[in-house]
C-alpha cells in the first residue's frame, strides 16, 4: 500500500484517471487547476488521514473536461453502485476535516459497516436492495463470517448493497428491534427493499455463501413477482 507521503497520486491524462477509478472500490479525485492552491493543500491533508482510500489529483484540462468537473472539485467514485459524489471546494468553509467526513459518509464498499457516519451514504445509495448481516463483531467466528459475506457480495455487485451491522453498538439496537430480533437469534440476515420497506429476516446460525445466495435469490424473486402482479392491476388514475 502507498504510504501517506505518496498520496495523492498525480493523474496527468484520461487513461491514468480511468485506470485509477476502476482499480478501487472507492476512489477520490481532486480536480485542481492550481495544484499548489490552499484547497489542494487541504485535499492533501485529508488524503493523508484516510489510509485505505486512494486519492488522486489532476490539474489536466483534458481530465477535468472528461469528468465534467469544475476546478476545486473533489469527486468520489464508488464501484458498488457506480455512483459519484462531488464536493465543491470553492467554498472557503471546506477544509480537510469536512473533506474527510464527506469521504467517510459516501464511501460504500462491497460490504459497508453501518454506523452513524455511514448511515447517510447507505440511505442515499442508488441500490434499492440492502442485505444486512447482523452479528457480533467480537465473536471469534467474525473474520470467517465476513470472508463468506464479502464473497457473496461480489456476486451481487451493483444490485444489492451488503451491510454489516455490529450488534454490540448501542446505536444499532433500534435496527434489531425494527427487525424484531433478539441477540440470542444472531447472526441473522435481513433483506430490505428501500422503496416500500418490504423486508425478510433469517436467523442463520452461521453464514455460508450458498445460504446468503439462496436468501437473496428468494427475496429478489418474491419482489419480481410482486412487481409483475402490481403491473397487472389496472392503473389508478391518480394525479
Amino acid at each position: 500500500t502507498a504510504s501517506a507521503t505518496d498520496k495523492p497520486i498525480l493523474l496527468n491524462n484520461i487513461p491514468d484517471a480511468e485506470a485509477f477509478i476502476s482499480g478501487a472500490e472507492v476512489a477520490v479525485i481532486g480536480f485542481f487547476q492550481d495544484p499548489q492552491s490552499p484547497e489542494a493543500d487541504q485535499f492533501r491533508l485529508a488524503a493523508g488521514q484516510i489510509a485505505e482510500v486512494p486519492f488522486g489529483l489532476s490539474s489536466s484540462a483534458a481530465v477535468l473536461s472528461r469528468y465534467g468537473a469544475s476546478e476545486n472539485t473533489v469527486a468520489l467514485f464508488r464501484t458498488v453502485d457506480s455512483d459519484r459524489r462531488d464536493l465543491d471546494m470553492n467554498n472557503r468553509e471546506v477544509d480537510a476535516e469536512k473533506l474527510t467526513r464527506f469521504v467517510r459518509i459516501n464511501e460504500l464498499r462491497l460490504v459497508t459497516e453501518y454506523n452513524p457516519v455511514t448511515a447517510i451514504g447507505v440511505m442515499q445509495s442508488s441500490l434499492q436492495f440492502n442485505l444486512l448481516l447482523i452479528t457480533d463483531k467480537m465473536s471469534p467466528k467474525h473474520p470467517e463470517r465476513m470472508r463468506k459475506f464479502r464473497a457473496a457480495a461480489e456476486l451481487y455487485k451493483g444490485k444489492i448493497l451488503f451491510i454489516l451491522l455490529d450488534s454490540n453498538l448501542k446505536s444499532n439496537e433500534r435496527v434489531l428491534s425494527y427487525f424484531q430480533l433478539k441477540k440470542s437469534q444472531l447472526p441473522a440476515l435481513a433483506m430490505f427493499h428501500t422503496p416500500d420497506d418490504e423486508h425478510e429476516v433469517l436467523a442463520v446460525g452461521d453464514i455460508s455463501i450458498e445460504r446468503v445466495q439462496d436468501f437473496c435469490n428468494r427475496f429478489l424473486q418474491r419482489m419480481t413477482k410482486k412487481e409483475d402482479k402490481s403491473e397487472e392491476k389496472p392503473l389508478n388514475e391518480e394525479l
